[in-house]
């Protein structure tokens, strides 16, 4: 019969410190999530606005971006599935959140597709801010945090523009709560991998 000993306070302290620091450089390693789909949005939030200067009625054929990138993300995301050796506690904590985050936006797709498409984007940048706000204070990332708070900060600045205006201030959320972050996350990962 085997006993468990008996951690102090310090020692608990140090173990979750680690598995917070181990789940850091595991998302660092996976940044791809926060990468793809923060370039894909904007792509298509840019490029929807673009579209729409040049009169095109064509405009929202960018959002056909989306489902691409699911069936992308899916893919790579049950080959790293097979790769992975264990899965922490913080890991799957973040795989749940992003999982409803996911399921929201298509809930408020489908919201927008009965109710109007005029005011879509106050519903996606507040589930970008919710989705960062939440994942940085988990990793205790401040970039991420910082991010999800100006994106709460956006939405209500969004509510006084038109529709194509509020997609080019959805594009700034993106930028400013994935892709910087984003970048930032990969390369901590990259500087904890070569020291």
């Amino acid at each position: 019969m085997t006993t468990e000993k008996e951690l102090s306070p310090e020692e608990s302290i140090k173990l979750i410190t680690g598995m917070i620091n181990n789940a850091k450089n595991e998302v660092g390693d996976n940044s791809f999530y926060f990468l793809f789909w923060g370039w894909i949005t904007f792509i298509a939030c840019i490029g929807q606005y673009i579209l729409h200067l040049f009169n095109s009625p064509y405009h929202y054929y960018v959002w056909f971006l989306m489902p691409i990138g699911g069936i992308l993300t899916g893919i790579y995301g049950s080959r790293q599935k097979k790769k992975e050796r264990t899965r922490t506690i913080i890991k799957q904590a973040l795989s749940d959140l992003w999982a409803g985050v996911g399921l929201a936006f298509i809930v408020v797709i489908f919201i927008n597709i009965k109710t109007g498409w005029q005011n879509a984007f106050l519903g996606y940048i507040l589930l970008y801010a919710i989705g960062t706000f939440i994942s940085g204070r988990i990793l205790q990332f401040r970039p991420l945090v910082i991010g999800g708070l100006i994106n709460f900060g956006l939405v209500i600045v969004a509510c006084f523009f038109t529709y194509f205006e509020q997609g080019l201030i959805s594009g700034a959320a993106i930028l400013i709560s994935y892709i910087i972050p984003g970048h930032m996350l990969r390369a901590r990962y990259k500087k904890s991998h070569h020291e």
